[in-house]
């Protein structure tokens, strides 16, 4: 009777600090955002330092070759995003005067006269709009600076952010052993090997994800540029390959390829030959990964219904910000298997039993 008192006083007592640490994360959420994003990125390369240790290089040399590597990627990608995004809503500004010619001519009087109201567009407006917003004049540097002046410690915050989150990498890199082992001495001895196990679960699932996800990201670049390639599009390796590696933020990654791909068949094509291209491609993409890549490759190793994943990604991103939806299905993968090992222990328990 003791020993259950005991064990129910622990459970609330472990349960009562969980609470605390969610609650502290939440309200320290945009505080912790570049630590935690700087301990993500130190989970990645780490294994790529401890590979290149082992051929005999210094430490410093692993950790700089690793964190430069990362740069280039990140560099890699913005260098494909920035100019492509560029160009392709330049040109939509230059043929925007005809698509909403042709939409007040044949769509806009069907829309007044089925619902009353005047449809259409005023295209000088809309073009001012849009002038300001890509080439930068005078009237958008005006609000920037306005909003910059009015909110200048969140845009101070954001830079310090920036800064804190390669530091913080940098040092994990270096100190990755010796940080693994101050949380392993904080652990009581009496619940260490049953952490370490929950430990050794989630850092298999996260390195079968990681692993697994690169690959997809992989194939559906080839994919996708190959499949925009054959349909004759002008953008087709930047988009395609935008699109592949965008793959693993859950549902946004797709979309804004598949907006980017939309733009350019109708800045390129004249007919809905682009637009049926687009469908036929991006369907068979998504009908390749749902049905074919995800379950053969990443097989059942995360196990989250798709429900699950589309509200952690809500939670996470409300908490964390745009760190939170590219973490939320890591960390969701890391909590089910706390959930498993928890409801595991519910089944076996004498409450469930009796």
């Amino acid at each position: 009777m003791n020993e259950y008192i005991l064990r129910r006083k622990q459970t609330l007592l472990w349960s009562g600090v969980g609470l605390v640490l969610l609650v502290l994360l939440y309200v320290l959420s945009p505080v912790l955002t570049p630590f935690m994003l700087g301990m993500a990125l130190a989970y990645i390369l780490v294994p790529g330092v401890n590979m290149l240790v082992t051929l005999k290089l210094p430490r410093w040399l692993a950790v700089s070759i690793m964190f430069f590597l990362l740069f280039a990627i990140i560099l890699g990608v913005l260098l494909i995003v920035i100019p492509l995004v560029r160009k392709e809503v330049g040109l939509a500004i230059e043929q925007l005067p005809g698509w909403v010619a042709q939409y007040n001519i044949n769509l806009a009087p069907r829309l007044n006269q089925l619902f009353g109201v005047s449809a259409e567009i005023d295209i000088l407006k809309i073009r001012e709009m849009l002038q300001d917003a890509i080439t930068g004049t005078d009237s958008l540097t005006t609000t920037i600076i306005t909003y910059a002046k009015s909110s200048g410690s969140a845009v101070i915050f954001f830079f310090v952010n920036l800064l804190i989150t390669p530091v913080v990498l940098v040092y994990l890199l270096f100190d990755w052993d010796k940080f693994i082992l101050s949380i392993r001495e904080v652990i009581p001895r009496r619940y260490l090997d049953g952490t370490l196990s929950v430990f050794h679960d989630i850092d298999r699932l996260l390195s079968s994800f990681l692993r697994g996800q690169i690959l997809v990201m992989l194939i559906l670049a080839v994919y996708y540029s190959v499949g925009l390639s054959l349909a004759g599009f002008e953008s087709a390796i930047p988009i395609g390959v935008l699109t592949g590696m965008l793959v693993f933020i859950p549902y946004l990654g797709v979309t804004f390829g598949l907006l980017l791909a939309i733009l350019s068949a109708l800045l390129q094509f004249d007919n809905y030959y682009g637009l049926i291209s687009v469908a036929i491609v991006y369907g068979l993409g998504q009908i390749l990964e749902g049905m074919v890549l995800t379950p053969k490759i990443m097989g059942e190793r995360i196990g989250l219904h798709p429900l699950v994943i589309i509200f952690a990604l809500f939670v996470f991103g409300q908490i964390f910000g745009f760190f939170g939806v590219l973490m939320a299905l890591p960390i969701s993968a890391a909590l089910s298997v706390l959930i498993r090992r928890v409801y595991g222990q519910y089944r076996r328990s004498d409450f469930y039993k009796t």
